[in-house]
């Protein structure tokens, strides 16, 4: 009886969900950190980024101020600010609210942080999730690899078009 409840016992430590995943994206801009913090510091436009089309808001850089991101895609993205530091040029934000058939992710938290590097600057934008299934044995769709290709894709074509819009100027 004995070995019998240690199996029982033991099992539930062998199941597990899933773990947290991190997606760190950085880019060197030619441009000073305040053009480019000028572009991403405003909570309220993400327009520079090319997969939207929109941004709707209300808050501005205010603690837990409210986007909404329209994808050209026809997806959509609600989002919250969670930190906002214009000095140090870093914001934080998770998602309140997205369709994981759009953005195959759960519990998403992410920081944009620009800092200057000898008169150019270097953009950070990192983020941590779980995937879309939260439970075991994820369709592909939705596992840990589709989330961590999601938001790389995703932190990568944006940091391009910022680059791009940033020394363009």
């Amino acid at each position: 009886m004995s070995l019998l409840s240690a199996g029982l016992l033991a099992g539930p430590a062998f199941a597990h969900g899933p773990s947290r995943q991190k997606v760190v994206e950085k880019i060197e801009i030619n441009a000073p950190a305040a053009k480019v913090w000028e572009i991403v510091g405003n909570f309220q436009d993400l327009n520079w980024h090319p997969a939207v089309a929109k941004t709707e808001g209300t808050g501005g850089n205010a603690a837990d101020a409210k986007r909404k991101l329209i994808l050209k895609n026809g997806g959509t993205i609600e989002e919250s600010l969670t930190k906002y530091d214009a000095d140090g040029k870093s914001l934080s934000y998770k998602i309140d609210a997205v369709d994981v058939k759009v953005l195959p992710v759960n519990n998403y938290a992410s920081t944009i942080s620009v800092k200057e590097d000898g008169g150019k600057s270097v953009v950070e934008w990192k983020g941590a999730f779980y995937r879309g299934f939260m439970n075991n044995d994820p369709p592909p769709e939705l596992s840990d690899e589709a989330g961590l290709k999601a938001v790389s894709d995703i932190y990568k074509s944006g940091l391009a078009a910022l680059k791009a819009k940033a020394e363009s100027k």
